[in-house]
């Protein structure tokens, strides 16, 4: 059989690469079998270390089986849609409480800090499509699955912000043009407070759920909603500046909220890009070429990359095998090489790792024949 109609059969085949789609189902027997134990070498640590991974594996029994993979991913996505629709209620009425206050007071210095608290809430429903359509299988159309509509709900962020940076300042600017008494000053101190109170319950929220399920999206919203706690302080400045007589109080803390609102335009629009780019921290990758170098037959690590698809890590690697291995040891390599990686790295669900013999002088490379595909 050959190999292309050995994959459209659903057959594994071995060729020295070792490649497990965690998240997904597999429509086939598997030749080593997850959980543990393994048939494969193990290259953990010795001495009183071993003893304790060995406890640790006793009582926190874990699994690479691809259901188990495919329960935990869809259980973080469930986490993270439950938490955008908790932040969106809170924010909502933190928002209407707001709007009402700016109906009867007229400051524009809460119209921003209200339009941005909205435009924060509503930043949860395209997250929280997000969530729902990386929960899909993946396609033969979409091989990878639906993970990436994050970054797209990042970028549909992005021009929300932007949209609600205008519009404040455009607000301020009017208002500061045409300057108005602002009425019913300590209603307007109340609603910034019960503002800060909101955005910082959310943010905290938020921020917890997003690091537990390695979702950098919702982190950053959550830190978007911190800043908008602060913002909210803010229009305390510009009730007391119009409690003293400071006509011009309230529209030029409006510009300071345009302002902030602009600086976390910035940064959200470079993390998303970052993602959209295919960014990861460097600190991930030295700890992957660490965990490889550690594993029993790996002499070497070649190219190593990594990304993200949605909150889930992705790795493809070339390992260096020693070039008399049967293609059954070096596969053997491979699995215990994924299987470090899984542990090593974070939020890793899925990993190919490709075996390479170690180069013999005067030998042909293996490689020359891809030579003339290889970019100039």
């Amino acid at each position: 059989m050959s190999t292309p109609d050995a994959y459209r059969k659903g057959h594994h085949v071995s060729d020295g690469h070792h490649h497990h789609e965690h998240p997904h189902p597999h429509p086939h027997p598997h030749p080593h079998p997850h959980p543990h134990p393994h048939p494969h070498p193990h290259s953990h640590p010795t001495g009183p270390k071993r003893h304790r991974h060995r406890l640790r594996h006793l009582f926190t029994p874990h699994s690479h089986d691809s259901a188990d993979k495919s329960d935990t991913a869809l259980e973080s996505s469930a986490r993270g849609i439950r938490a955008l629709w908790v932040s969106l209620g809170v924010l909502g009425l933190t928002a209407l409480a707001q709007a009402v206050v700016v109906v009867m007071s007229g400051s524009v210095a809460l119209l921003g800090d209200t339009v941005h608290n909205t435009a924060d809430a509503l930043t949860a429903v395209p997250l929280g499509i997000a969530f729902v359509l990386g929960r899909r299988a993946a396609t033969r159309r979409f091989t990878y699955g639906y993970g990436r509509a994050e970054d797209l709900a990042g970028l549909v962020i992005v021009l929300t912000i932007a949209a609600s940076a205008a519009f404040a300042g455009w607000t301020a600017v009017e208002r500061l043009l045409d300057p108005r008494d602002m009425s019913h000053v300590p209603v307007v101190a109340l609603a910034a407070v019960i503002g800060f109170l909101g955005n910082e319950g959310v943010a905290r929220y938020r921020i917890r759920v997003g690091r537990e399920i390695g979702s950098a999206a919702l982190v950053a919203d959550g830190l978007h909603a911190r800043t908008d706690g602060f913002t909210s302080l803010a229009v305390l400045i510009a009730a007391g500046g119009s409690a003293l007589g400071l006509r011009f109080a309230d529209p030029v803390v409006g510009l300071l909220i345009t302002a902030a609102i602009l600086l976390v335009l910035r940064d959200a629009a470079r993390e998303v890009f970052r993602r959209v780019m295919d960014a990861v921290d460097p600190a991930l990758v030295d700890a992957a070429e660490r965990a490889l170098l550690e594993v029993r037959g790996v002499r070497g690590v070649g190219e190593l990359r990594m990304r993200w698809i949605g909150h889930r890590l992705r790795a493809e690697v070339a390992v260096v095998v020693d070039g008399s291995l049967s293609v059954r040891e070096a596969h053997e390599v491979a699995v215990e090489a994924e299987h470090v990686l899984l542990h090593a790295v974070p939020r890793l669900t899925a990993a190919l790792v490709h075996a390479d013999p170690e180069p013999v002088a005067g030998e042909r490379d293996p490689h020359l024949a891809l030579a003339h595909h290889a970019p100039a």
